[in-house]
């Protein structure tokens, strides 16, 4: 149960530091919109951390930046917890992404040596275009795409598995 990375590739061994933020994110915001389709009125943390196997201060955590921008909306106290914002159809899965990562780049060039070549002089400001190209088409990717339509696709692919599962 990490803040958003986790340690070593389970195939291989290999240390790894894979941001988990953004599926984390996007999973809570899935239940949201079903909860809110099915007239539930707001799901607590904890019941978030369930859903997300994970503890509620992560959960609340992750709630912050969707919050500041408006995509959830939470309430304190006993019937308190955290519903969608705004209609799942106006969500976009890149405001998602952003409000999870923040600044964050999609991937970090390593520390350039002394530049003493073509690859050690040139690798940094290649690397980071490449990361930037690279980012602006998971955006636009992303922004296609809203909350909504998120979940049509996973019922679609339920039912292409032959059966309907509940989603809650």
């Amino acid at each position: 149960m990490g803040s958003g990375s986790i340690g070593a590739d389970p195939r291989t061994g290999v240390g790894t530091m894979l941001d988990i933020r953004f599926s984390r994110a996007l999973t809570m915001m899935l239940f949201l919109a079903v909860a809110g389709e099915r007239g539930t009125e707001a799901l607590s943390s904890a019941q978030l951390a369930e859903t997300l196997d994970t503890n509620p201060s992560l959960v609340r955590k992750l709630l912050v930046p969707l919050v500041d921008a408006g995509l959830v909306v939470c309430a304190k106290g006993r019937a308190g917890g955290a519903r969608l914002g705004r209609p799942a159809e106006e969500i976009t899965l890149a405001e998602i992404y952003r409000c999870a990562i923040g600044d964050k780049p999609l991937w970090a060039c390593s520390p350039g040596g002394a530049h003493v070549c073509l690859v050690t002089a040139n690798a940094s400001e290649y690397f980071a275009a490449l990361t930037a190209e690279a980012e602006r088409a998971v955006l636009a990717s992303l922004g296609d795409r809203t909350l909504a339509d998120s979940v049509r696709e996973l019922r679609r692919l339920d039912e292409n598995k032959g059966h309907v599962a509940q989603i809650d």
